[in-house]
């Protein structure tokens, strides 16, 4: 493939996806981003992209669905699936719905090129980073929080955390609110 090839990525996180797009865009790849369900499919109708990095986790139908409807609209199409909340049962059933690899956040773009540069075939195991138990909680409380609007006391809740103990967590590691 050439270094002017297509690609759709997408991720909720704005800042992740506009980091990721740019750093394509700068490898010379044509890059298109979307940030939910809808939107990729709307581009993927449009356009048609020779690979896509999908992220597991998005408002609305998550990516597994984004993976079997975007390969149901064109069946060569590669897709990587990235995921801050990475487990063995996603990974395989990413990889088995089509996925040519499956990624844990965060990710630089030169690995998740190779990971379409490698020859290994789609069905193999998939390899993947194990996050810690505080990165897990942390990536856990930071999207609870940002489904409350930023809310801590509807977080607190949500979680069935006392408040002064979510913000003391919160203070350990400071949340974009």
């Amino acid at each position: 493939m050439t270094a002017a090839g297509t690609f759709l990525v997408v991720d909720d996180d704005e800042r992740f996806r506009t980091r990721l797009a740019r750093a394509l865009g700068e490898r010379g790849y044509r890059v298109s981003s979307a940030k939910d369900h809808a939107e990729a499919l709307a581009l993927a109708r449009g356009t048609r992209f020779e690979r896509a990095v999908v992220d597991l986790r998005m408002p609305g139908p998550n990516g597994l669905e984004l993976i079997r409807e975007l390969r149901a609209l064109d069946a060569e199409l590669e897709i990587v699936v990235l995921t801050g909340y990475g487990s063995i049962a996603t990974a395989v059933e990413a990889v088995r719905l089509g996925a040519r690899d499956y990624l844990t956040k965060p990710c630089h773009a030169d690995r998740i090129l190779s990971a379409f540069a490698e020859e290994a075939p789609p069905s193999a195991e998939p390899q993947f980073e194990t996050p810690t138990l505080a990165r897990l909680e942390r990536e856990h409380i930071e999207r609870v929080l940002q489904e409350c609007q930023g809310n801590v006391s509807k977080a607190a809740r949500v979680l069935g955390l006392h408040r002064r103990t979510l913000q003391y967590k919160l203070a350990k590691f400071p949340v974009n609110r």
